[in-house]
């Protein structure tokens, strides 16, 4: 399975990573989410408020609810909010680089007198 460094190195999550993360919450194997899933439980609680205050056991309750067309719309919407939120956590690390090379010998304290 991918770790959560690939996820930032390549803003690539798998349908499959998602759907074997709600197969865990639907049978509710809850020991120790690694971080990987826990960013895909997070994404799912973001794109649906259904669950957003829900526990884990609620969750897969909520997903053993859905119809297939349902389950395979929320698998695209949680890996679209991943791979957006890579992107933008991307770019703004890229911006933050630019600034310190174009910023470079300036002072970003103002200088008290």
């Amino acid at each position: 399975m991918p770790t959560q460094s690939n996820l930032a190195e390549t803003g690539n999550v798998t349908e499959m990573a998602v759907v074997d993360t709600f197969t865990r919450l639907i049978f509710g194997d809850e020991d120790d989410f690694n971080p990987y899933e826990e960013t895909i439980i997070a994404a799912f609680r973001h794109v649906d408020n259904n669950v957003l205050l829900d526990s884990h056991a609620q969750m897969g309750d909520y997903l053993r609810s859905l119809g297939v067309r349902e389950m395979i719309h929320l698998v695209a919407r949680i890996r679209e909010c991943l791979q957006q939120d890579v992107a933008a956590a991307m770019r703004t690390v890229a911006a933050s680089a630019e600034g310190r090379v174009s910023g470079a010998g300036r002072s970003k304290v103002p200088h008290q007198a």
